[in-house]
């Protein structure tokens, strides 16, 4: 988040839009860069304290740490040949003042030539990073819900996916001037909060009109199991066999 603010002198979104899908040259290229876990990347020599990566495009320079398999860009500027303030020579000056004052107040001196503690991420970073997740997961549980619903509605059977934690199935039953029954089923561990999620974004149905069942056309539930239905608007129903 400072990288974002004071190198790039942009505003911080809110955590509904992941930072790593700001529109800007160099966060694309380190996304590109740092997709392929077999990919081999440049080390910013001059930083010995921490393994720093360069990410480079255009006039942009980036510097890239990774905590395990996260990426993280930790500062960012332009390349001005010659000069001192090129991007990588600014970041080796201030790498070496940070590991001075460190060790003015520090009794056990740090043993290298530079210091970037200050740059790698902080605990609002990961809390960042968290809620993130969190936005990401109800974006696929939304694109989810509505693909296993038009799947469902064209055929009659059960439509499901997989989750890290649980197992989501759509089943809808729709015949000619009779009401269109729609039943979601959620197999494994998810939060109330996360069901209200997924129960909101049935195409169709009204988020208030859900009765918790006890068994689905044709079966029992699995002790496992937790299951709601309700019925669908029959113009939304069209209008999403329509959308095929």
């Amino acid at each position: 988040m400072r990288t974002l603010r004071e190198d790039l002198k942009l505003p911080l979104p809110s955590a509904r839009e992941p930072l790593d899908e700001i529109d800007h040259p160099l966060l694309g290229k380190a996304r590109e860069q740092f997709a392929d876990d077999h990919a081999s990347h440049e080390r910013i020599r001059a930083i010995d304290d921490e393994l720093l990566f360069k990410v480079k495009v255009q006039r942009w320079r980036g510097a890239l740490w990774l905590d395990e398999d996260q990426p993280w860009l930790v500062a960012a500027g332009q390349r001005e040949d010659g000069s001192s303030e090129d991007f990588y020579a600014a970041l080796e000056a201030d790498a070496n003042a940070a590991r001075a004052r460190y060790n003015a107040v520090h009794p056990k001196p740090l043993t290298g030539k530079t210091h970037v503690g200050h740059l790698l991420p902080t605990q609002d970073d990961y809390d960042r990073h968290r809620l993130e997740v969190g936005t990401r997961l109800v974006r696929r549980l939304v694109a989810e819900v509505q693909d296993l619903t038009r799947g469902s509605l064209h055929d009659g059977h059960e439509h499901a996916t997989d989750f890290p934690t649980f197992r989501l199935g759509v089943l809808v039953r729709a015949d000619d001037g009779h009401e269109t029954y729609v039943a979601v089923r959620i197999t494994g561990s998810v939060p109330d909060d996360l069901a209200a999620v997924v129960l909101r974004h049935v195409p169709g149905c009204d988020p208030a009109s859900w009765f918790p069942e006890y068994a689905l056309p044709g079966r029992h539930l699995l002790p496992a199991e937790q299951a709601w239905s309700t019925v669908m608007d029959p113009h939304a129903a069209a209008k999403l066999l329509e959308e095929d």
